[in-house]
Parts: structure tokens; sequence; C-alpha cells
């Protein structure tokens, strides 16, 4: 029989403390060599190992006692991180060599298939089109591409040939700044030069066949070339318009590629991004994988996985789905930390010191720069408090948004960063965060404002949550003179946002000196239409719900 070992790595969590959820065990066979031969190295998995030891007459299975390896030099904090070349290598030797092991095989199909649940992100990344190599783009200016709008191969063309292409553009381009030089110091014509006549001669003379339909020959081979590739290739466009307008429209699609591309992708495009760049692509965040956008400063060795691994109530990361499966059988955190300041239904906000409950407020940092790009608050949590607002279940609470705002702020301030979660974005929840943002300012009895810069789709929440605050005090105003001080005590917005919103709204004209707030009755009834259809639904902040005393010193 065998003899067994076990080993033991301990690994460290996010709060940078030791965490036994990353220890592994890993059951190992031992032979000893023959007479002048090196064992063969097989990595295996415990899973191959006990499928292999379930038969008697099982071959010695050789294995060499080190840990394989990961891409960073060290060994694996998992069975799940174990890097393996051919995983089914051992497991087919062992089928071949026994056949009463073949049989044995069928009764195991219920368990799971064995998986990478943590690998590197693949830095040669390829592109999406079947067939392609990614080499060449579109703009002839690159040597590799990775997406559809990039792909000389989906647009029917090789490198070269875009190359070539992307040559003549720039002929072309050189001696059009060339003749606008001369044209500058020239006097101005009021009729055409005859070059823009030969010009324009040229042109009718290339679209006058445009018009005269395809051949049957052709029009089999652009059938045949639509059925093979279906939607992976463009579609064949010569002989469709003239060569000059089909031109135009290549260059046209050689510069939406070049502006298409993503930040990372154009890093990546010109070398600037290295093995040990934040590549974090995705997040299993509890029931949902979400693409990030933009870099998060996580630490190093969680920083060039391209899979992270969030546990959706304490926001801990880790490093493979082993890890959080042990971690989530023995967390017993259901709610973010702090007070839970406001409940109503199964919507409930908690205020989080970020003096207190400093590694949570770090993590949730971290976690909403993945989605926010002019986020600079990492690390330094403690002057701020936050507001996280969850949806809660039979398995706890879960995070769908907060906002952040600073305990004393000499600009009044409501808000400091503010993020929605992508799964619950465009469901109200951004403008629920908003107004209860807005409902704490009307508790201290401030008038409030978002800091700024705000994100495009900060900016989008406000100015539609400002326009809604207007509308709804116009609707309920009975009164002749409004002013714009009034609407602010009541509101707690700031006038400035006042102003703006009025003004893209057409409601605020200059007449004889004065400025004066027009009531749009078109645009009244237009909201109130709207929030009929929608209906009383559960997406609002109710302020009989907020139990909540304002922080002393503010």
């Amino acid at each position: 029989m065998p003899r067994r070992r076990q080993r033991v790595h301990v690994g460290s969590g996010s709060d940078g403390t030791e965490d036994s959820d990353s220890s592994a065990e890993r059951e190992q066979t031992n032979s000893s060599e023959s007479d002048g031969n090196i064992p063969k190295r097989t990595r295996l998995t415990r899973a191959s190992l006990r499928l292999s030891q379930s038969s008697q007459d099982t071959p010695d299975v050789k294995q060499d006692e080190s840990p394989p390896l990961t891409p960073t030099g060290n060994a694996p904090s998992s069975e799940s991180e174990l890097d393996i070349s051919s995983p089914n290598a051992s497991h087919d030797e062992s089928l071949a060599k026994d056949p009463a092991l073949r049989d044995s095989d069928k009764d195991l199909s219920h368990r799971p298939k064995r998986r990478r649940c943590h690998e590197t992100y693949n830095f040669n990344m390829k592109c999406p089109t079947p067939g392609c190599n990614s080499l060449g783009h579109l703009t002839g200016k690159h040597e590799r591409h990775f997406a559809v709008s990039g792909c000389p191969l989906y647009h029917n063309l090789s490198a070269d040939e875009c190359k070539v292409k992307a040559t003549t553009r720039e002929k072309h381009e050189e001696e059009a700044k060339v003749q606008e030089e001369s044209n500058r110091h020239a006097t101005r014509h009021q009729t055409p030069t005859s070059r823009q006549t030969r010009y324009k001669e040229q042109v009718t003379e290339m679209r006058k066949g445009r018009n005269s339909g395809l051949s049957k020959e052709q029009k089999e081979k652009y059938m045949e070339h639509r059925q093979s590739h279906s939607n992976t290739r463009e579609p064949l466009l010569e002989n469709i318009t003239s060569e000059y307008d089909l031109e135009l429209f290549r260059k046209a699609q050689a510069r939406a590629s070049e502006d298409l591309k993503t930040p990372q992708e154009r890093l990546r495009i010109q070398g600037q991004i290295t093995e040990g760049s934040n590549m974090i692509k995705t997040i299993l965040f509890g029931r949902y994988e979400l693409d990030t956008w933009y870099h998060s400063p996580y630490p190093e060795e969680y920083a060039r996985l391209g899979r992270l691994y969030v546990c959706e109530f304490c926001l801990k990361y880790m490093k493979s789905q082993t890890i959080l499966r042990r971690h989530m059988a023995k967390c017993v955190w259901k709610h973010p930390p702090g007070d839970e300041v406001y409940r109503k239904g199964a919507i409930s906000v908690f205020e989080v010191d970020g003096k207190k409950n400093k590694i949570y407020c770090q993590n949730l940092c971290l976690l909403a720069k993945l989605f926010l790009d002019h986020k600079t608050l990492y690390y330094d949590v403690e002057p701020f408090l936050f507001y996280v607002m969850t949806e809660a279940d039979n398995t706890g609470c879960h995070l769908v948004g907060y906002f952040s705002k600073e305990k004393n702020s000499f600009l009044n301030y409501n808000v400091s960063c503010i993020l929605t979660m992508p799964q619950y974005m465009r469901q109200g929840y951004g403008k629920m965060l908003i107004d209860f943002s807005y409902l704490l300012s009307k508790v201290e009895e401030k008038v409030g404002s978002p800091e700024r810069p705000l994100s495009d789709l900060g900016l989008i929440s406000y100015r539609s949550y400002w326009k809604e605050v207007l509308l709804r005090y116009m609707y309920n105003f009975q009164g002749k003179e409004i002013s714009i001080k009034e609407i602010s005590q009541e509101t707690a917005v700031n006038p400035v946002d006042i102003v703006s919103t009025l003004q893209s709204l057409q409601m605020l004209k200059y007449w004889k000196g004065k400025h004066l707030v027009l009531k749009r009755q078109d645009l009244i009834d237009e909201w109130k239409s709207k929030e009929t259809k929608r209906g009383s639904n559960n997406k609002t902040i109710d302020p009989s719900s907020l139990k909540w005393t304002p922080p002393k010193g503010t």
C-alpha cells in the first residue's frame, strides 16, 4: 500500500492575516526509481489519485515529490490552483492499462468535472474571429489585434493588404496637407480650381457603374461566402458600390477600429502591459460573475490573476474558488458591519465608520475602483463614513451599492464617492442612494452637493435626480413667486445645482435685468405621466424608516 503524505501550505488573506482557508491537502504516492531510469513526472489531482487507487491491480504511479509551481514560482495554495498541462493524462493511462478501472469509471458520473479555478491571465489572448492568429491590424499601424473591430481576416483582408492601404492613405493625407498649405498663401477662388474640377470628374466617372447590379456568378460567390462564414466574417463588399465609396468606407472602418480600442487593449497592443500589471478581467461576487471596467490597485499577487474571488458579505478577496468555498463555509458575516440606520422591506442601509472597520472599507474601495474611473481613495478611509445599501433574502444582505462622505466636510459635500454594483444598475437603486444622501443632509439641516468630478454614469444619475426633484417641487408649488433659495432649503440641493438644472430644462430666463423661473407645464405633465405609468414601486426612500442622528462633531 503506498504511503501517503500530507502537505499544508498556509497563505495570507486580503487583510494581511494568515488564513487557514488557503491550506490544501495533497496526497502523493512514492515509488522507487528503476535502475538507471529517471521516473517520469506526472502532475495529479486528488481525484485522479483516488481513482487510480480504487482498483486493486492499479500500476504504481510515479510522481515528483515537489509540488507543482504556479507561474509566480510558488507552491499553489490549494488543489484547484494546480497548473495541469494535461488534466486527464494519468487517468487515460490507467484506463488503457486496466479494463476493470475503465468499468469502475462509469460509477463516478456524479462527480464534478475537474476544472481550473485559478489561472493567470492569458497575455497571448487571441482574436475571437475563427482561424485568426491575431497578427496585423485593420489600421495597418499595429502588429497585433485582440478585437473583431481591428481584425483584417474578419474584413476579408490580409495583414499585408492593410499595411499597403495604410501607406496609401498616409501618402494621400500628406499630399492633401501640402495642397492645403499652398492654398493658404494663395488668393481664395470663388470658383472651383482646375484640380478640384478634375477630381470631381474622376469621382463622377468612378460612380457611374455603381448601380449596374451584380452578375449571377458574383451573387453565387457572395451567398457561398455568407453560408460558409455566417456572422464570423464581414460580407463581401466588392462590386456593390464604386471603388471610391468602398475606399471611403474602409477608411472610416480603420479610423473606427482605432477609436474603439479599450484602454487595456490599447496598452496591450503598444506593449506597455507586462505580466506584473493588473489584469483582473472578472470577479466572482456571490451569484454573479462581473466584468471589470477599470484598474484597481489590488496587491501584486492578486493583481496578476485573471479572475478574483470576493466574498459578498465581508468583501475579502481570494485567489481561487476552493478558498472562497471554504471561506464561505465558516464566514459569520451576513451583513456589513456598523449600524443599520434604515430598513424598509428588503432594503437596508448600514452606516460603516472607516476608522472602526478599516479593513472592510478598504476592501469596499478596492472593489469600487474596478467600476469607477475617477476614484482615488483606497486605503485612507478613516476620515469617511460609508453608507452601504443591501438587499436581504434568506441567505443574507447582498451588496447593492454604497456612497461615502467625509465626517467633516468644509464644502458641505454630502457624497464623496457613490457606486451601484453593475448587477443592480438601471433598476432605480442609484437614485435611491442619491435620495438617501440628501435625506441625511435634510436631517443635518444642511445643503449638500456631490464631490466633483463626477463619473459619466454618476453625472447622468444626478442630473436625472435633480430634474425629478425640481419638477416634483413645481408640481406641488401653489404660490405665484418662487425662490431658488426656498427650493434649496426644502430639497437640500445646492443652489448651483438647481440653477444648472433649470438652465438645462430651459426654465430659467433673463428678462429686464432679472432672472425668472418659468413653470413649464409641458415638462411637468410629461413627468407626471411617467410617474403614473411607473406606479408605486418600492424603489423610493421613506423618511419615516430612517433611524439616524448626525454624528457628533458634524
